[in-house]
C-alpha cells in the first residue's frame, strides 16, 4: 500500500506530534540523554509557542504514561476545574442560558503547567530549565509563523483591536497581521517562563523540589496573582455579545493540584485499550469497542460500506451515553462498569440495523433512567461568532488545522500519549503581564441542575481531550491520539481498527481514508448537532458513498486528505516505530 511517508523503525527513540519543530525538539531531548517524559514535556511546551491558535500555557492536557519501572499505565489529569464562584445561579443571573464560548466567564484553572511538570517530576530525569529551554528560545528568538496562525490572527484582528487590546499588543505587532513565515516572537511569555525557572532554582533543593517550586510559582505565586487580578479587573466581550468579568481567582489556582489516576480499560480481543476517566470523553472509545466486538469487522474490511456504517452506528450509541452519563466522577456517579458490561452492550447492539439512525438514544445502564440536557437552539449566524467553537474543525466540517498531540517512546520502553489544548489565542484576551490567555473549557458545562456535567464549583468540565494507549497480549504496544474535538474518539478509533482488523502498519493506518460523524451534539458552544450526518474523504469509492446514502446517512464528501490528525508510536517486534499525519502538511514523526 502506498503511504505518504515511511513508517519509522529504530531502537533509539521516537517522537510524533502535530508540528515538525515540536517533534524535532523532543528527539533532541532523547539524543541528549533524556527519557520519554523529558522529551514529551519539552515537546508540549514548544507546542504552546508554535501552535498558539490551538493551545497555550493557560490550557489543559491529559497524559497517559507507560512506566517500565511500575509496569503499568497511569493517567496524569491536567484538566483544570471551574472557579469556586462558578455556580449555575451566578451565570444564569447574568441573563445567560448557555455558557459563552469565549472571554473570561468560561475560564477554568489552567492545568497544563501542573500536568507537564508533574510528569517531569515523577518520570523525568532532566531539570525544568533543560526542558523549558527550547520553548523559551522560540518565544524569545522567534519561530516561523504558520499560515494557519496568520489566518487566525487576521480573523480575530477586529475583535483584538476593538475589544481585546492586550491581545492586539501580543498578536498584532506594529498593528499589523504578521505574515506567514515571518519570525514571530512573544517576549512577555518568554520572560514569564524565565522567571519561573529563576524562582524555582532560587528555592534550591533537589531536581524534584525545584519542579514543585515552579508549580508554586504558577499556582500560588506571581502567575496566579496576575490571572486573578486580570479576571477581576476586566469585563471583556464574549460570544454572548456582552461583556463579562471572569470568576477565576488566585485562590482557585492555589487549591488545585494535578492528579495521578488509574486509566479506564477495556479488553478487545487480545488488546487492552486504556483511556482517561469519564471527566473526559475517552470512555466512548471503550464503549464503541464493546459494541463492535459483536461484529466481524475483519470480514467487512476497512473502507467498505458495512465497515463505515457499523462503526458510525456504534459511535452514535456511545456518544449518546456520553451526553447522558459522563461528568466529573468526584461529583457524579458515572456507571462505567454497567456501560461497558457485556449484558448492556448486547442489548444496545440490537439497536444497530441496516438503516442510519437519526435519533440520540442513550441507554439505561443498570436500570437507571437517562437524562439529556436541554440543547439550546443555535443562534442565527453563529458561524460568524468570532472565536467560537473548537479550533480544529469549522461548522462546515472544513478542517482548519492540526491542533496538538504528542507521542513519545524511548529506548528503555517508556511510552507517553498526551493531547494538549485550550488557552488558544482566540479563546480569551491575553493577560498582559504573562503573555498568554486562559482556557474557556467551562463552556462544556450545562447551566441546568441535576446533570452529570452540570456547572459546579471546583469541578472538571467533561473535556473532549482524549489520548490513547493500547497493550497487545499484555505488553505495551501503541501510544496514539489526535486533536479534533468530538472527532477525537472517532478518528483514533478508526485508526486502531485499521491496524487491528486491516493488518496495516502505523503509517498505512493513518493514510487510509477517514470519516467522522457530526450526529452527536457538539461539545463546544453553541452545541449544534446534525443527525445522521457523516463527513468522508473523497478517496472513498463512489459505490461506498452511494450505499451509505441509500442506508439513510447524510453524506458530506470532503477533500481527499481532510479527515484525521492521528500520530502514533509503538513497540513492536523488538523495534520502536512511529508515524504521523500528512494532512495539513504539518505533523511529523522523527526517530532512529
Amino acid at each position: 500500500m502506498f503511504t505518504t511517508r515511511p513508517e519509522l523503525v529504530g531502537n533509539v527513540g521516537m517522537v510524533a506530534s502535530t508540528h515538525w519543530i515540536a517533534s524535532a525538539t523532543g528527539m533532541s531531548i532523547l539524543e541528549r540523554g533524556g527519557n520519554a517524559a523529558d522529551a514529551a514535556v519539552a515537546t508540549g511546551f514548544v507546542l504552546q509557542i508554535i501552535e498558539p491558535h490551538l493551545n497555550g500555557p493557560g490550557g489543559e492536557v491529559p497524559i497517559l504514561v507507560w512506566s517500565e519501572i511500575d509496569q503499568q499505565v497511569s493517567t496524569i489529569c491536567g484538566q483544570g476545574v471551574s472557579p469556586a464562584a462558578a455556580t449555575i445561579e451566578a451565570v444564569t443571573g447574568l441573563g445567560l442560558d448557555v455558557m459563552p464560548g469565549t472571554g473570561l466567564l468560561p475560564a477554568v484553572v489552567p492545568g497544563a503547567f501542573g500536568a507537564w511538570t508533574l510528569l517531569l517530576e515523577l518520570h523525568g530525569t532532566m531539570t525544568l530549565r533543560q526542558v523549558l529551554e527550547p520553548a523559551i528560545h522560540y518565544a524569545e528568538e522567534g519561530h516561523p509563523l504558520l499560515k494557519r496562525v496568520s489566518v487566525a490572527i487576521e480573523t480575530m484582528q477586529e475583535l483584538f483591536t476593538t475589544e481585546w487590546p492586550s491581545s492586539a499588543a501580543t498578536w498584532l505587532p506594529g498593528g499589523q497581521v504578521p505574515a506567514t513565515g515571518s519570525c514571530f516572537r512573544n517576549p512577555v511569555l518568554a520572560a514569564t517562563l524565565r522567571r519561573i525557572v529563576a524562582e524555582s532554582e532560587a528555592a534550591g533543593g533537589s531536581r524534584e523540589a525545584q519542579i514543585r517550586a515552579a508549580r508554586d510559582c504558577w499556582y500560588r505565586g506571581f502567575v496566579a496573582e496576575a490571572i486573578g487580578e486580570f479576571c477581576a479587573d476586566n469585563e471583556v466581550m464574549d460570544t454572548s455579545g456582552e461583556r463579562h468579568r471572569g470568576l477565576l481567582t488566585a485562590e482557585d489556582l492555589a487549591r488545585w493540584e494535578p492528579t495521578v489516576e488509574q486509566p479506564l480499560t477495556y479488553e478487545y480481543h487480545n488488546y487492552t485499550v486504556c483511556k482517561t476517566g469519564p471527566w473526559g470523553q475517552g470512555p466512548v472509545f471503550l464503549q464503541q469497542l464493546a459494541l463492535l466486538e459483536g461484529f466481524d469487522l475483519t470480514a467487512m474490511g476497512p473502507g467498505s460500506a458495512d465497515w463505515v456504517h457499523t462503526i458510525l452506528e456504534s459511535c452514535k450509541l456511545a456518544f449518546a451515553d456520553r451526553e447522558a452519563w459522563y461528568g466529573d466522577p468526584n461529583f457524579t456517579d458515572v456507571p462505567m462498569a454497567a456501560l461497558l458490561s457485556p449484558e448492556y452492550n448486547a442489548q444496545r447492539r440490537l439497536l444497530i440495523t441496516d438503516t442510519a439512525s437519526v435519533e440520540l438514544r442513550p441507554g439505561n445502564p443498570g436500570g437507571a433512567q437517562a437524562r439529556l440536557p436541554h440543547y439550546p437552539a443555535s443562534p442565527a449566524g453563529y458561524e460568524n461568532l468570532i472565536g467560537s467553537g473548537e479550533p480544529t474543525i469549522s461548522k462546515s466540517g472544513e478542517t482548519l488545522g492540526d491542533t496538538c498531540h504528542v507521542d513519545v517512546v524511548d529506548a528503555n520502553g517508556m511510552m507517553i500519549s498526551a493531547t494538549p489544548s485550550g488557552g488558544w489565542m482566540q479563546s480569551s484576551p491575553t493577560i498582559p503581564a504573562l503573555g498568554f490567555c486562559l482556557s474557556t473549557r467551562a463552556q462544556m458545562f450545562w447551566l441546568q441542575e441535576g446533570l452529570p456535567n452540570s456547572l459546579r464549583p471546583s469541578a472538571r468540565p467533561r473535556t473532549t481531550l482524549t489520548p490513547s494507549f493500547a497493550l497487545r497480549d499484555g505488553r505495551p504496544w501503541l501510544a496514539f491520539g489526535t486533536p479534533g474535538g468530538d472527532a477525537q474518539d472517532q478518528w483514533s478509533l478508526n485508526y486502531f481498527l485499521n491496524l487491528v482488523h486491516g493488518d496495516m502498519n502505523l503509517q498505512e493506518g493513518i493514510d487510509a481514508p477517514g470519516f467522522h460523524s457530526t450526529h452527536m451534539p457538539n461539545s463546544f458552544f453553541p452545541r449544534d448537532a446534525h443527525p445522521a450526518e457523516v463527513y468522508l474523504e473523497s478517496r472513498f469509492a463512489s459505490a461506498v458513498l452511494d450505499e451509505l446514502r441509500d442506508r439513510g446517512h447524510v453524506v458530506v464528501v470532503g477533500e481527499p486528505w481532510s479527515e484525521g490528525r492521528v500520530s502514533a508510536v509503538a513497540r513492536d517486534g523488538g523495534w520502536l516505530k512511529a508515524a504521523a499525519n500528512p494532512r495539513g502538511n504539518q505533523g511529523y514523526a522523527v526517530g532512529r
